[in-house]
């Protein structure tokens, strides 16, 4: 019985699922793709694997900006239009056979960003009235690489100060990237350690606490510390007041140990010392020679990131570093913004070297200046130290004329050049100062204005006081006449 019995059960069991078996199966997928840099070709392709007769292919990119879900038909096959395909069914016979459609996009553009889906669709086994669909999507990332990259110093220019310390920054601006590029900044080479902006509520404040706080747990590996020897930039003479002043009020203090039953003379002493000229030295101290700042030997910088959207898909970014200044040990430090950006093959960078305004070149012209001509007086350049190419941030250029007043009236003018017009004999031997100045430093030149005479003007005059005479000469004939 048992066999009789698991035939039947095995002949139920075919019979169930033969019917199916006869729809067929189909299984589509698309290759996946990484980003692809605008300009480049990409291939998009579809695999598919099935036991039926293929029916069509169609290709469809997404319109995600459309809220109705609109496609758009990029490619279409069709077996009834294609006799390779429109064979007839063999139901005796059951291939497992693997296909693939390849949709090929020449210099990919932004706007070929978005989803694209591949649809498959094969005959129904039973009959060829019904199709089996299915589908698979991908979506293209198109990157662009960044289009341009500049470093500029912010609030510049700016003048130099002598007795206080000044926040510095530089800007770094990324134009035409997708996405977001990474930005950073190295000084000398070496990258440099920054602290965001949001740990900070002020950029400009600074003290020995914050710095022993960052300088704990920092590593020193690839990262820029300044090295600053702040034993040759303390002036000595405040020191030695300093410690003076100490040692007065100790005295003070034992005396009042000492002696207290004399508070009279107590009181004498705290009076005296009271009216003696005392000094608060605070971490910024200034000599009398040049602005030496007693800075840590490790600075903090700074740094602040903004991103905003272009308007063409692509964003700009904006990062910004920012420390205390130090001329002493920052002139001709070489500074740079580089970025870097999955569609580069190597980073992008921008670099620039702050250096102070030395020795600044002076040119006239005329080299003859006469008496009513238009003289130029202009900085045609600078004495630059090896490493420097220009001098960056640009400087302040201020005139004056030494021990007078300009010639429109005023006290100064600011420009890199001045201009004289008509100038008259009383400027002959007039001294002119320059004055260029940036965050860095400031320099002085002078140059003295020759004025010789005018030829032409003075013949000019000569015939004018002639023709004066002669007029004078006529009209005195006439009492002679009368009289005669």
């Amino acid at each position: 019985m048992s066999g009789p019995l698991s035939l039947l059960l095995l002949l139920l069991l075919l019979s169930f699922i033969a019917p199916r078996l006869t729809v067929g199966y189909l299984t589509v997928s698309i290759e996946p793709l990484p980003p692809v840099v605008v300009g480049d070709t990409v291939t998009l392709k579809c695999n598919f694997q099935t036991d039926g007769n293929l029916r069509e292919i169609v290709w469809f990119r997404v319109n995600t900006q459309v809220t109705d879900g609109g496609k758009q038909k990029i490619f279409t096959y069709d077996s009834m239009y294609n006799s390779s395909y429109s064979h007839l069914e063999d139901n005796r016979r059951r291939e497992h056979l693997s296909y693939h459609s390849t949709v090929r996009l020449p210099e990919v553009h932004m706007d070929d960003d978005g989803l694209y889906e591949c649809h498959v669709g094969i005959y129904d086994r039973r009959t060829r009235d019904k199709v089996v669909l299915a589908s698979g999507s991908i979506f293209l990332t198109v990157i662009v690489p960044p289009r341009s990259i500049s470093l500029e110093a912010a609030d510049s220019p700016a003048p130099f100060s002598r007795y206080e310390v000044q926040n510095f920054s530089l800007v770094c601006t990324v134009t035409g990237a997708k996405p977001a590029p990474m930005v950073y900044f190295k000084r000398d080479g070496e990258l440099i350690d920054v602290v965001p902006s949001t740990q900070s509520s002020s950029v400009g404040e600074q003290s020995k606490v914050h710095v022993q706080e960052k300088t704990q747990g920092r590593s020193q590996a690839g990262l820029w510390s300044g090295q600053v020897s702040t034993s040759r930039d303390i002036d000595d003479t405040k020191l030695q007041k300093s410690v003076t002043l100490l040692e007065n009020a100790g005295k003070l203090a034992q005396l009042g140990q000492d002696s207290p039953d004399h508070p009279k003379d107590e009181n004498e002493q705290i009076s005296k010392a009271d009216s003696e000229p005392t000094e608060v030295i605070p971490e910024t101290v200034v000599s009398r020679e040049f602005p030496r700042w007693v800075q840590s030997s490790d600075p903090l910088y700074y740094s602040q990131h903004q991103q905003q959207d272009a308007g063409d898909g692509t964003v700009q970014v904006r990062a910004m570093l920012t420390w205390n200044l130090n001329p002493q040990v920052d002139n001709e430090a070489l500074f740079s913004c580089e970025v870097n950006h999955p569609a580069l093959s190597m980073p992008m960078q921008s670099e620039v070297t702050l250096a102070s305004p030395r020795g600044p070149r002076l040119s006239m012209s005329p080299s003859q200046a006469r008496v009513g001509d238009t003289v130029r007086i202009a900085v045609q350049g600078f004495q630059l130290g090896p490493s420097a190419s220009e001098v960056f941030p640009q400087p302040i250029f201020t005139w004056t004329r030494v021990g007078g007043r300009l010639l429109n009236g005023g006290l100064e003018h600011v420009g890199r050049e001045l201009v004289l017009e008509r100038v008259p004999a009383e400027l002959n031997g007039s001294m002119f100062r320059c004055t260029a100045q940036n965050p860095l430093g400031s320099t002085d030149t002078h140059t003295r204005l020759i004025v010789f005479d005018n030829p032409k003007l003075k013949k000019g005059r000569q015939f004018v006081e002639s023709q004066m005479r002669g007029d004078v000469s006529q009209t005195g004939l006439d009492p002679s006449r009368a009289e005669m």
